[in-house]
């Protein structure tokens, strides 16, 4: 029983909420550094190039960046530092997930009350880069999705949520287009938010396991 509990120590990563094996670990942490670094900078020319054209809309799909930018950048930062770290980690992208969520409906209720013109340069750009990069980034983050450390499975649910709102959100943009009628893009505005707090609670979920199980283990191993 010892050897296989010290064959499992070898196999894991210390100072994870979750069991990592250690090329999972340096691919991961290798990963989510490209990840947040590749974003920062295409959000940053973005914003950049808006001023330049004093484009307010642009500018705009530019700052909403921010939100990945933090998401990926707080993995980057915490990932493999000590186990506390990694659960209040992914707690906090939780948190910043759910905010997205609320925000979401509170852009939704905006455009109810006052509808936006939709410019079509500006509209396709920012579709089809955020539907590249989420793609892009969902592609990367592939071979992460079964791993149970909650901070990988955070930042998997985030890349899964950009794929599937980016790409529905430039659909219903060129269908808002041709069509008299706005109501797809408000259900798909509620389809988005329902999904930013499906991943909260699985996050939550994630984490709150990790550390029923770090528990079982510590009585484990001080029972007389």
């Amino acid at each position: 029983m010892a050897s296989l509990e010290n064959s499992a120590e070898t196999q894991s990563e210390p100072g994870h909420a979750a069991p990592v094996d250690p090329k999972v670990g340096r691919a991961y942490r290798l990963t989510i550094w490209g990840i947040a670094l590749g974003i920062l900078i295409f959000a940053g020319n973005v914003v950049l190039w808006a001023i330049a054209v004093g484009n307010n809309q642009l500018f705009k799909d530019g700052v909403d960046w921010v939100y990945d930018v933090a998401l990926y950048g707080i993995a980057a930062l915490v990932f493999g530092r000590d186990d506390r770290a990694e659960k209040l980690a992914a707690l906090g992208i939780g948190a910043v997930m759910a905010v997205a969520g609320f925000h979401t409906l509170y852009d939704l209720w905006d455009k109810i009350l006052r509808p936006r013109p939709i410019e079509l340069f500006t509209l396709g750009f920012s579709a089809a880069s955020a539907i590249l990069i989420a793609y892009l980034i969902i592609g990367v983050l592939w071979r992460f999705r079964a791993e149970p450390n909650p901070v990988i499975k955070a930042t998997w649910l985030s890349s899964r949520n950009d794929a599937i709102s980016t790409t529905g959100f430039a659909l219903l943009g060129l269908a808002a287009r041709l069509l008299p009628v706005r109501w797809p893009e408000y259900l798909f505005d509620l389809f988005v938010a329902f999904l930013c707090f499906q991943a909260s609670w699985a996050i939550w979920r994630a984490t709150t396991q990790s550390q029923d199980r770090t528990k079982v283990e510590a009585k484990g191993e001080y029972s007389p």
